[in-house]
């Protein structure tokens, strides 16, 4: 049994009995396909036990970018023949080479299963038409995703990104009544309804929920409620994952904003220090680097993969949704944290100082032209359309960023408009040196 049957419901007991087989063919599989695998343990023998998986060595996307470079096109932690592989994907390369991921079709499956459970918990139904805007162009958040969003019974439209005049008329037109996203995207189509569409408001489209991933925000408060009283839609955190492991595997429920891990029959999860490496309990309260086990892959199957991503574990116990998957926040990724004077700061910590000024778009960048060390955080926040800076109001926010964050800032205010529209993921901290 490869999946398991409303595994995001399932007991402790039957889904510890349920890894506890899978990892014992795909552990056995990954020895004998994987030639990355087999290198990296030194021909060791995987573990029969999941719990004993700190025993083997740690593997990262900077491997497998090497791994790719020396064995094209998927790399020689590839397990499957070419043969089996029925679906390619691209990463976009923004923040390194660009990988290519492919997929065989039990691969595919199983994710088009496990992203529609974390859509069906964000509360997309076969009642909802919903227009899916993310790029279908070898991005796995493009058609992958629309196939998470298809397995739930909802009707999907295929847009994309791009003709954004277009894309309102179409929710206008055709009665679409949710959409998937990125949380920056709508301010984006707010800009375009206030420019060419002057009868219309946000609110006029009649959507009435937003599914949104690929980037932080939607844990801010402030954020949530702009989103409901501009668009009156409820927002849902729908879609977390990683593209090399899985384009979604957690999503939050109507009852708590947390993301909800729900990927637990095919995905084994740690926790590690980040700086070190060491494990950390998987338990309330503790925070650390997300590291993934695929435990049912053919293609490109991963051991102890580092996602990059530093989450927050704040709840272990059933959800009242009756999910049983652990409930964690991202704080932020390892490659976005910025260390002011011994603190490790994330984008998401000033996002949720900013968004408490009505005065600020909500869009910002931390521009770094130097390298670390740092004694201060350069902020670049934009003002809403058609307001003007008070006097006083940078430092105003700079002192907020030094008594919520501890570290000191220097916040500089730009007009509406200046940052370019984003139709993709935004990336916040632009590091321009070299």
């Amino acid at each position: 049994m490869i999946l398991l049957d409303k595994a995001e419901f399932a007991s402790h007991d039957r889904l510890r009995a349920h890894q506890a087989a899978a990892w014992a063919r795909q552990g056995h599989y990954v020895a004998r396909h994987s030639a990355f695998y087999r290198d990296l343990w030194q021909g060791a023998a995987p573990p029969a036990d999941l719990a004993d998986l700190p025993a083997l060595p740690l593997s990262d996307k900077s491997q497998l970018r090497v791994a790719q470079a020396d064995h094209p096109p998927f790399g020689h932690y590839m397990a499957a023949p070419r043969r089996d592989a029925v679906r390619l994907h691209r990463t976009s390369g923004t923040t390194g080479q660009a990988m290519n991921l492919a997929l065989s079709a039990r691969d595919c499956a199983v994710t088009e299963t496990v992203g529609g459970r974390c859509q069906s918990a964000a509360g997309l139904t076969p009642d909802h038409t919903v227009v899916h805007c993310l790029n279908y162009q070898m991005w796995m958040g493009g058609l992958t995703d629309h196939m998470t969003l298809q397995a739930t019974g909802a009707l999907v439209v295929p847009f994309g990104v791009g003709s954004t005049e277009l894309l309102v008329r179409t929710i206008h037109e055709v009665g679409i009544t949710a959409i998937s996203c990125t949380p920056s995207y709508p301010a984006v189509l707010e800009r375009v309804i206030a420019e060419r569409f002057p009868d219309l408001t946000p609110r006029d489209l009649g959507l009435k929920l937003g599914l949104f991933g690929g980037e932080a925000g939607l844990d801010d408060p402030a954020f949530r409620t702009r989103l409901q009283e501009v668009w009156g839609m409820e927002p849902r955190n729908a879609n977390y994952g990683v593209s090399d492991v899985f384009c979604n595997f957690a999503a939050q429920c109507e009852h708590d904003t947390r993301l909800h891990f729900m990927g637990a029959d095919v995905l084994w999860p740690e926790l590690i220090e980040p700086e070190t490496g060491s494990p950390l309990s998987l338990a309330a309260g503790q925070t650390g680097e997300l590291v993934l086990t695929h435990l049912v892959r053919d293609c490109q199957p991963l051991v102890r993969f580092r996602s990059g991503d530093i989450i927050t574990v704040d709840e272990t116990a059933p959800c009242t949704c009756g999910r049983t998957g652990f409930r964690f926040r991202v704080v932020g990724r390892s490659d976005d944290m910025v260390v002011v004077r011994g603190l490790n700061l994330f984008p998401t910590m000033v996002a949720a100082v900013l968004n408490r000024y009505p005065t600020l778009s909500g869009d910002y960048r931390i521009p770094l032209d130097t390298p670390p060390p740092y004694d201060s955080l350069p902020v670049t926040a934009e003002l809403s359309k058609g307001r003007d800076a008070a006097p006083g109001l940078a430092e105003e926010i700079a002192q907020a960023i030094k008594r919520d964050l501890g570290a000191t800032a220097r916040v500089t205010l730009v007009p509406h408009g200046t940052f370019p529209l984003t139709e993709g993921k935004t990336r916040r901290v632009q590091r321009t040196y070299t």
